[in-house]
């Protein structure tokens, strides 16, 4: 491939293929999988390295996942269905848990995982949901992450959306102005019943400084 072909080729032009991909895997509640086996190892790698975590803190997050839903799947009943996600060491714990004692389980067992920094537990009691409600907010994710592309202004790749019940989530290193913008583009959307803002927020100049970076990556990938 040429430099030319190279210099027209860019992460942005992929992102809505790969929403329309995902909105379809999303109706037969495989998204995550489908998304992985659509997208492949060489985008993949592009969009770790565009992610305004450090590597260290995107492998992090990772093993906090790892280590959090199976710590949590020891301590507690079948019952209970706890969905875990971290974004630069900021935990999150969505689902449903059978009672207080296991929503407080939960939560400390998660605590517990190295790394760590903070956790909003965001737990309910009740029964676990059912696939049909967990297709729907695998939807829902979706739809917002499509919105999020087409939104001026905004990087998709900052974010990270985490739907239950309706309800959302927004993650992510962010501007209070880009926070702001996702927040409103996510309340828009269809189905949503409530968003939850988990971000870390940065300054103008922390942004410039990350888009710097980004460039200087972007030019080494075309120089290859």
């Amino acid at each position: 491939m040429n430099k030319s072909v190279k210099k027209s080729f860019s992460l942005k032009s992929l992102a809505k293929p790969v929403m329309t991909i995902s909105l379809a895997c999303a109706a037969l509640v495989s998204l995550q999988g489908c998304v992985a086996m659509f997208v492949g190892g060489a985008v993949v790698g592009t969009m770790a390295a565009i992610d305004r975590r450090t590597l260290g803190a995107q492998t992090e997050d990772k093993t906090i996942v790892l280590k959090g839903e199976s710590a949590i799947k020891r301590a507690l009943t079948d019952a209970a269905h706890v969905n875990v996600n971290s974004y630069n060491r900021r935990a999150l714990l969505t689902g449903e848990v059978p009672d207080e004692a296991a929503k407080a389980t939960a939560e400390r067992e998660l605590r517990a995982v190295q790394g760590v920094t903070a956790v909003l537990n965001e737990l309910v009691i009740g029964s676990a949901s059912s696939i049909s409600a967990r297709s729907n907010d695998a939807l829902i994710t979706t739809k917002i992450k499509a919105s999020l592309v087409d939104t001026k202004g905004i990087n998709e790749s900052a974010f990270k959306v985490v739907t239950e019940a309706g309800n959302v989530y927004l993650m992510g290193r962010v501007t209070q102005s880009e926070g702001a913008t996702a927040a409103s583009v996510a309340a828009g959307v269809s189905g949503v019943k409530k968003v939850t803002k988990m971000f870390e927020y940065i300054t103008e100049a922390e942004l410039k400084a990350l888009q710097v970076t980004k460039s200087k990556i972007d030019l080494n990938e075309e120089q290859k």
